[in-house]
């Protein structure tokens, strides 16, 4: 079964985008593995980002905050698709991909920077991470080996 690799970008690749790294590499199907990274990376992966993809089971030891210049390295493995997860990724400009993957946006709130208490901020990332589990589920429901961008976009207004 071919797995198709997603790059989910974000400003500082600490939440939503690690958040979808994850959900897409544990995703029930196999269909994909998660990659994540940031036009201007923080220094940790939020800590309820981390709390949330060890529930998930995956890996902790592939969480970091890290640039996305890294995919565009001549090693670096090839993307299917690429999705933007928050406003200020979808503005900026991004790096040339090789392969011509799909790309779309699929804008979540930073839950970073929800203010409250500690159950507050929690279901702020869970607001997030249902959110792009539910995208993910449309996505692995599709015909993959077809899809182009307009589709994959098509997919953020779909829940």
């Amino acid at each position: 079964m071919k797995q198709y690799n997603i790059l989910f970008l974000c400003t500082h690749n600490s939440a939503r985008s690690v958040l979808g790294e994850a959900l897409a590499s544990t995703h029930q199907s196999g269909l994909f593995v998660g990659y994540s990274a940031g036009s201007t990376p923080g220094t940790s992966v939020n800590p309820i980002a981390a709390d949330l993809t060890r529930e998930m089971g995956y890996d902790q030891s592939k969480l970091r905050s890290k640039s996305w210049d890294e995919y565009g390295l001549p090693d670096a493995p090839k993307m299917d698709f690429i999705v933007t997860v928050c406003d200020d990724a979808a503005g900026e400009v991004c790096p040339v991909w090789p392969g011509n993957p799909a790309t779309a946006h699929w804008g979540f709130p930073d839950p970073s920077q929800v203010q409250g208490s500690d159950e507050e901020k929690r279901k702020a990332f869970k607001d997030v991470m249902i959110g792009l589990k539910k995208r993910i589920e449309l996505l692995a429901s599709m015909p993959l080996d077809k899809l182009d961008s307009m589709s994959l976009k098509e997919i953020h207004t779909k829940v």
